[in-house]
């Protein structure tokens, strides 16, 4: 996999969100809700990541005009292993102290996650420069403009360039909180945290960031969300479009674009994202040979699991099984 994954082995992954003046409150939630996740040892059982929140000052404030108190400073980024960026105005000053810790913190290995604008600070750090990077669609302008060496792509929902890792806005940064846990944790548990937060499991980073067309009305997105979930059940069927839209009652033309405008993507490259988290699943939780996780994910057959495992995972089933396990052989609770 591209991501920079934790080392989960020797102690609890210490992952701090670095906070600034005109903080957006549902970026920051959505950092706090995924890592400092306190029920994860009961609810996901699995030993949890270390967070913190950090500053340059003892308060900041939001962009609502509300006033956070912060427990640690700047100290916190030279003892995290992941840092996290929560979106802020962007067009506020970074203070110099910020910048330079961050700097510092990302030559001495951390990974650095921004969400939505928090991607402005790590540009002023100089953290993106010759990366493809993005941001909120609204302001991926601005940044492009202000930072010329940086390549803004406004198409994607998150992306991730291993030691870096950028998201849109928004809802999109729970997709790129949950990546991060599938990329450290598996995707077992990444798909069990999802449903904790009542959120869809996976959507892939480079799904559109906004849909061109509205949904379709309540009682014709019933019978769309009921094919949707017949789709998940199936997966191991051979499907059509002609089969989706007869479900669905509607032509194949128009599933194919009220399919596109709900999801961002084709029903074929939907269906190949869900089988491949099937199968990483599968490779995680049990010891079946891959050609019957292959043919219980709906690849039929290993050497189909294997071309599409190496074009998306960028590894093979096998070397994905010996990492994760290597990654969980030894729990963190033995360390502590």
């Amino acid at each position: 996999m591209s991501a920079k994954t934790a080392n989960l082995s020797r102690r609890p992954h210490r992952v701090s969100a670095l906070v600034c003046d005109g903080l957006a409150l549902f970026e920051f939630g959505v950092a706090c809700e995924v890592f400092g996740y306190t029920e994860a040892v009961d609810d996901l059982g699995v030993d949890w990541y270390d967070f913190t929140v950090c500053a340059a000052t003892p308060s900041v404030t939001t962009e609502n005009g509300l006033h956070l108190q912060v427990s640690h400073g700047l100290d916190q980024l030279r003892r995290a292993d992941t840092i996290v960026v929560p979106a802020f105005g962007p067009r506020r000053e970074v203070p110099d102290d910020v910048v330079q810790a961050l700097r510092r913190a990302h030559r001495r290995g951390a990974r650095v996650v921004s969400l939505c604008t928090g991607a402005f600070l790590l540009a002023a750090a100089g953290l993106l420069d010759g990366r493809r990077v993005t941001t909120h669609w609204a302001e991926c302008g601005e940044l492009a403009r202000r930072y010329p060496l940086i390549m803004v792509d406004p198409s994607v929902l998150y992306l991730d360039d291993g030691d870096i890792l950028t998201s849109a806005g928004s809802a999109a940064g729970i997709d790129l909180c949950l990546h991060v846990v599938r990329s450290d944790h598996g995707a077992d548990v990444a798909a069990r945290l999802a449903r904790q937060l009542v959120v869809p499991p996976y959507r892939d980073g480079g799904q559109a960031q906004y849909i061109e067309t509205p949904l379709p009305e309540v009682h014709a997105a019933d019978l769309f969300a009921d094919t949707i979930a017949w789709m998940q059940a199936h997966l191991d069927h051979a499907i059509t479009v002609a089969d989706l839209a007869a479900r669905s009652a509607m032509s194949r033309r128009t599933f194919a674009r009220r399919f596109a405008a709900a999801t961002g993507t084709t029903p074929y490259q939907w269906q190949l994202r869900q089988r491949l988290q099937l199968a990483q699943r599968l490779l995680e939780t049990t010891d079946s040979p891959v050609d019957v996780v292959a043919e219980r994910s709906g690849f039929i057959h290993a050497g189909n699991l294997r071309k599409h495992f190496g074009r998306v995972v960028r590894t093979t089933p096998q070397a994905y099984r010996h990492a994760f396990q290597a990654r969980t052989a030894s729990p963190q609770s033995s360390s502590r």
